[in-house]
């Protein structure tokens, strides 16, 4: 697979929804839903915030993340979608480089991550599967945003692989 292309769009679909999320009002961006991380604001949180997750285990680094308050990406940091927008774009760039710079997709990383209630729980991931997760991860999330937005009388149109990245001409 090649996760370079993969993640361009990503990117793509991602300024899209940047698009439709910029002109809303901060009410709008916190307004509560029941679906997703239940405001706009915590869903595309969330999914930056898995994004930078994602990209220290591809650099390699497997040490247990910080409690939320300390990452550079919560709620608190990033309290507009304005400030998100600028972490996040500069994110995209070190997740690309992180993608970039791997040279074997299949060497297991093993790192451990807290269970709610006590105790840690150990992984073992492949790059290649932190790269898949970073991608299935953000669609997933990205479905619930759109569901938030058009629900706010946005027209969040369809950003499917193939409408975004498929080459066309007239037959």
């Amino acid at each position: 697979m090649d996760f370079l292309n993969a993640y361009d769009y990503l990117r793509d679909a991602r300024a899209k929804l940047f698009e439709w999320v910029r002109p809303l009002s901060q009410e709008q961006y916190t307004q509560k839903f029941s679906s997703g991380h239940g405001t706009l604001r915590g869903t595309l949180i969330h999914m930056a915030t898995a994004e930078w997750a994602y990209t220290r285990r591809l650099k390699g680094d497997v040490s247990v993340l910080p409690q939320p308050a300390d990452r550079p990406i919560n709620e608190t940091r990033v309290s507009t979608f304005a400030d998100l927008e600028r972490v996040w774009t500069d994110l995209a760039g070190q997740t690309r480089a992180a993608l970039a710079g791997v040279s074997d997709w299949n060497t297991p990383l093993e790192y451990q991550a807290p269970i709610p209630g006590g105790g840690n729980v150990l992984f073992t991931v492949s790059p290649g599967e932190f790269a898949l997760q970073l991608c299935f991860h953000e669609i997933h999330h990205r479905a619930q945003a759109m569901t938030m937005l058009r629900q706010l009388g946005v027209k969040a149109e369809s950003i499917d692989y193939s409408v975004l990245k498929f080459k066309r001409r007239q037959a």
